[in-house]
């Protein structure tokens, strides 16, 4: 296992570009399933998450070529309808193949999905949509098995926003028959694009941005080419370095529309910031104000920067409370945090973070994706060196962090397995 081993106290200065959006392609790639063709997915991050959902939809009969961040994909000889469990257990998006694969081909057999160690995100709402679209569901020894002649329309009204939900209720309304109502449905921006690509392909949607999605289904569908939306999380944590590290940074090719709590809880944190259409400026105090946050599903503040605004909170001049509303336990990281000096006092969702003057470099070990890139963040800031173990993790959803995080100046190395 790689481990990345960081020499803090580094101040941050330079341009980064910002990689396309993991969440969005792996809604995008398996929705190639619903019609044979060639497809382009353009703007697609080199991810592990993105290899394993090519390799997933490659066992299905899909071909996939990549042209540097252009995926070329050909679904003409899909002729296995099944998501093995080698491939699912890496990787919870894989249940995005559950949709395509039941309005498409009648039947599918998807083993139930795994991805990070923290937390039940149960599945129940994907399943209960597809039931209400008249799919046959059965469990049979952690594979989802489900059938259809052809689904037929109804009403989907789901009891919490759900972004994987969504976006597979989606994928199999557009061949059903009849016209389908989700109410409650999720509004971030990958759903958003997921919605794009599936009207270029002949998906006939209103209410796209709105919590209530119709959905006429059509009989057929056809290939279309799309490019990925910039990553919000990835913009997100960039800015968030540049924060800790008395920053002068400049984040290219995102979607300043996306980030819109971030930027907002940025400037209450005493950041200077220049906005245009697709860039962001920051220009960091020599004092960081502490600001409470609470998560929530877009356009709140995302579950998926909780972990990075600790890191940064917790050098902040005072005290804070960082509230996860979306998934109650996802606080592993800050045990972590703690042995690099953090003052985090948690109580079951909530963090109370008093701010320190300093953090100490140590070796610390992710459990998970954001965790691992809250963690790095705070050995950017730490005195001495931070190790930081099995960043497998943030491989998953971070194209190159520490090539991003060198070209600011950041004295980071990634160091393989053979040689510790």
């Amino acid at each position: 296992m790689d481990k990345f081993i960081i020499q803090g106290g580094k101040n941050l200065r330079g341009t980064v570009s910002i990689s396309g959006a993991k969440n969005a392609s792996l809604a995008l790639m398996p929705a190639t399933l619903l019609a044979s063709g060639k497809y382009e997915l353009a703007n697609t991050p080199d991810l592990r998450d993105v290899t394993t959902m090519s390799k997933l939809l490659q066992t299905m009969g899909v071909t996939i070529e990549r042209n540097n961040h252009t995926l070329h994909i050909n679904t003409f000889r899909v002729n296995k309808f099944e998501a093995p469990y080698e491939h699912v257990k890496k990787m919870r998006a894989s249940i995005y193949a559950l949709g395509p694969l039941v309005t498409r081909y009648g039947k599918a057999k998807v083993s139930m999905p795994g991805g990070c160690a923290w937390g039940p995100r149960p599945v129940n709402l994907h399943l209960e949509a597809l039931k209400k679209l008249g799919a046959n569901i059965e469990l049979d020894r952690g594979y989802i098995i489900a059938r259809a002649k052809r689904l037929k329309a109804a009403r989907i009204v789901f009891s919490t926003s759900s972004v994987g939900a969504t976006g597979n209720t989606l994928m199999a309304a557009v061949l059903a028959k009849g016209t389908t109502r989700i109410e409650n449905a999720a509004i971030e921006p990958e759903i958003a694009n997921l919605v794009e690509m599936l009207a270029a392909m002949g998906a006939k949607i209103d209410g796209i941005g709105t919590t209530t999605l119709e959905v006429e289904g059509v009989d057929a569908l056809h290939p279309a080419n799309v490019s990925t939306i910039p990553d919000r999380i990835e913009a997100g944590t960039i800015l968030v370095a540049g924060a800790l590290c008395n920053g002068k940074i400049r984040a290219e090719n995102c979607n300043p529309e996306h980030l819109s709590a971030l930027i907002a809880k940025l400037k209450d944190a005493g950041m200077k910031l220049n906005i245009g259409s697709s860039f962001i400026e920051l220009h960091a105090p020599k004092e960081i104000f502490p600001v409470d946050v609470t998560t929530a599903p877009y356009p709140g503040f995302p579950t998926d920067m909780q972990a990075q605004w600790i890191a940064l909170m917790s050098i902040a001049k005072g005290s804070s409370t960082v509230t996860d509303t979306i998934y109650f336990d996802r606080f592993k990281h800050v045990p972590e945090l703690i042995r690099l000096g953090a003052n985090i006092d948690l109580n079951e969702n909530v963090a109370v973070v008093k701010g320190v003057k300093k953090l100490i470099g140590a070796k610390v070990m992710s459990t998970d994706l954001r965790a691992s890139a809250a963690l790095i963040l705070a050995g950017l800031r730490a005195e001495g060196e931070t190790e930081v173990l099995r960043v497998y993790h943030l491989d998953r959803g971070y194209e190159a962090i520490e090539k991003k995080l060198q070209k600011l100046g950041a004295n980071i190395k990634r160091v393989s397995g053979e040689e510790f």
